[in-house]
């Protein structure tokens, strides 16, 4: 049974959703899953000032909190994080930026990693964020499983380097994104269980 941990950040919902199915799919398709948000880290008073901000935190804050004993656990990891300036959220970032004792012994290397993320406009800095998160990957010495074009799923949502939501027109999930998510995390499991074999 592959050991997958999905950390993610989530300020508004989205990419909460977009966890939430990978997790979904994982666990059907036999993956023990830990699914863990990063903490908040911004300022209570300016998270509390933007509605749609202060509503999913509160939605959000008894579900647990991402450790680096998570990432140790995992066989495999899919990080998810909304594109900031074309990277990551400060918020993963300092979780990221609790790593290094692991990385230091050798404990992030050779497992799979993939990305996902999600943006308010079309060209907000999908492809970016994904790669940053590709380049952290990298320096664990991480087996990046991008999707590729390995599905034809890929022709309808454009992205080969992880899965990216637009949020713009509307946070929720629909067809296309639902599909992109399951063939990223049945393709990471599929890797994973071929590297344990």
């Amino acid at each position: 049974m592959t050991k997958l941990a999905i950390i993610y950040y989530s300020g508004f919902g989205s990419t909460h959703a977009m966890a939430d199915r990978l997790a979904t799919t994982a666990e059907n398709l036999g993956a023990e899953v830990r699914l863990r948000r990063v903490r908040e880290t911004a300022p209570d008073e300016v998270v509390q000032s933007v509605d749609g901000w202060a509503a999913h935190a509160a939605s959000v804050a008894d579900q647990p909190t991402a450790e680096p004993d998570d990432l140790d656990w995992a066989d495999a990891a899919i990080f998810g994080s909304p594109t900031r300036y074309g990277h990551v959220t400060s918020q993963l970032q300092s979780y990221i930026d609790t790593l290094g004792p692991l990385w230091q012994e050798g404990k992030l290397a050779d497992k799979v990693y993939a990305a996902f993320t999600s943006s308010s406009t079309l060209h907000g800095g999908q492809e970016t964020t994904l790669e940053a998160m590709h380049t952290t990957y990298a320096h664990f010495g991480g087996i990046i499983v991008p999707p590729g074009y390995t599905d034809s799923i890929k022709f309808s949502d454009g992205n080969p380097y992880g899965v990216g939501k637009v949020t713009g027109g509307g946070g929720d999930l629909d067809d296309t994104d639902n599909a992109a998510l399951d063939h990223l995390v049945t393709r990471v499991l599929k890797v994973a269980g071929k590297l344990a074999a």
